[in-house]
């Protein structure tokens, strides 16, 4: 098989994996209203299958992450529901952690090259405080949800980021946040039974964001100290 071919063919197959996904509105179903009509048969399914099921639901997760597809939110919550903890926690980062790693190595194998080629000063510089601050840069974009979760599984994949610090600081970054959905899918029963409302705002509230926020700002702190000795040095030489 020419060279060319294997190179692009994992980005490829992403890609028609997105389309599919989109075109056929299998994404539909990742919702609350779904879950409220079956979740007595998924809760009986779990008891009847307590090895196969937390399997698909990894299988499942990986895939919906690696193909970007809408919903991992609710599928966060979904495995709270469904599983005790610390299992769901465990099953999502995991899950969450392997799809990032392979959308990671799809776009550093294929297009890399191509924006390395295009890239101009402004990108070249980027690429370089990337570089120097990779660690810091990675926990702070996974800490603070400010960019889509696909944008941040890419982006380390131009600016040639190791796949060891990719995958740990993921692990360690999205854990915040999955604790807290798949805590609060863990009380999801309650709300269905009742059949109660529910709001991601209610989960995701004020304290919860300034945690997080917090959390990221504390990663940036390296990158903060550096540029601070740097001035300091530049000051002591140029009194």
């Amino acid at each position: 098989m020419n060279k060319n071919i294997v190179k692009y063919l994992p980005i490829l197959l992403i890609f028609v994996g997105m389309a599919s996904i989109y075109f056929s509105g299998v994404y539909h179903y990742l919702s609350l209203d779904y879950l409220r009509m079956y979740h007595k048969s998924l809760k009986t399914f779990v008891e009847m299958h307590p090895i196969a099921l937390p399997i698909a639901f990894c299988l499942v997760y990986i895939i919906s992450t690696a193909l970007s597809v809408p919903g991992a939110v609710f599928l966060t919550l979904l495995g709270g529901y469904l599983f005790p903890q610390p299992f769901s926690t465990i099953y999502v980062v995991l899950s969450a952690t392997c799809g990032a790693t392979l959308i990671f190595l799809a776009a550093r194998t294929a297009l890399k090259e191509i924006l390395k080629k295009k890239a101009g000063p402004f990108l070249q510089k980027m690429e370089k405080g990337f570089q120097e601050n990779a660690v810091s840069y990675l926990l702070f974009l996974r800490f603070v949800p400010l960019f889509p979760f696909w944008l941040v599984n890419i982006a380390p994949a131009f600016f040639e980021v190791s796949l060891i610090t990719f995958v740990w600081t993921t692990l360690v970054g999205i854990f915040p946040g999955t604790l807290v959905f798949t805590l609060a899918g863990g009380g999801l029963e309650k709300i269905l039974e009742n059949n109660e409302s529910f709001s991601l705002s209610t989960i995701f509230n004020t304290q919860i964001k300034i945690a997080l926020v917090l959390l990221g700002i504390t990663a940036l702190v390296p990158i903060i100290w550096k540029k601070f000795k740097k001035k300091n040095s530049k000051d002591d030489v140029n009194p």
